[in-house]
């Protein structure tokens, strides 16, 4: 069981400085948030001007919610439907012309429960290329979807997905290839 008492975020694990943190944190409340829909090239300003690498043509909704950008990598084309949340514990990357529709969670982080202080971790997500993960996705870490691959709406993904497959349920599995 663990004991809490004894917790602590490890050193560097959040990729930058706790002031850096906090900045962003107040521009994604803000700046990011109250910008109209329609102004996709000033969030992806803004998550530049915070570390992240963001391809051009990125759609992404002023709903989306990002934990660190420093450790998001986004493709030309790719899209971040409205109330997705990233959370970039560890990276994510989306390959180009990718869609990560309205109210997925991609999640990087997770605690040891083994441990006696409920040790956190973090490990990447990666999206491939031409993928489509459908409305209120989850993805667990250390998950890669390969290129092409298609996630059935309200699917679980807690192991990698091969290319050009469609894929649903939970846990998701290969349903067919891709046409």
């Amino acid at each position: 069981m663990q004991e809490l008492s004894g917790f602590s975020v490890p050193k560097g694990f959040r990729g930058s400085n706790g002031i850096k943190v906090q900045m962003w944190w107040a521009v994604q409340a803000t700046l990011f948030a109250w910008s109209p829909q329609v102004l996709y090239r000033w969030r992806a300003f803004l998550l530049r001007l915070f570390g992240a690498k963001i391809g051009k043509g990125v759609v992404i909704r002023p709903s989306v919610k990002i934990t660190y950008p420093w450790k998001l990598t986004l493709g030309d084309y790719a899209w971040v439907g409205d109330d997705a949340v990233l959370y970039t514990l560890g990276e994510i990357s989306i390959g180009a012309n990718s869609v990560v529709s309205q109210k997925c969670y991609l999640c990087t982080g997770s605690h040891d429960y083994m441990s006696k202080h409920f040790d956190i971790t973090a490990t990447p997500i990666v999206i491939g290329e031409k993928c489509w993960l459908a409305t209120d996705v989850f993805v667990s870490p250390s998950v890669t979807i390969g290129d092409g691959t298609v996630v059935g709406a309200r699917s679980s993904v807690y192991k990698s997905l091969p290319a050009n497959a469609v894929c649903r349920g939970n846990p998701a599995v290969k349903i067919r290839d891709r046409a």
